[in-house]
């Protein structure tokens, strides 16, 4: 019975501490632009990715790695 009383304590804690944790991130404003990251995270990524390969260019690995045009 007793290990019972310290689950509910210790959920109890916890609940409190994840409700402290919302609070202050409300009043620092961390939810103010939340959209914003999505978009950050999405342009950085195509800004990272190399060019498309044999966009208008083909390797003739057979020639000395010479390209050529299609």
């Amino acid at each position: 019975m007793e290990l019972t009383w310290i689950a509910a304590v210790a959920s109890l804690l916890m609940a409190l501490a994840a409700a402290c944790v919302f609070i202050f991130a409300v009043k620092k404003d961390y939810f103010r632009n939340i959209e914003d990251a999505k978009y950050q995270v999405f342009w950085s990524d195509l800004e990272d990715r190399p060019l498309a390969h044999g966009a208008g260019v083909e390797e003739n690995r057979n020639d000395g790695g010479n390209a050529k045009s299609r």
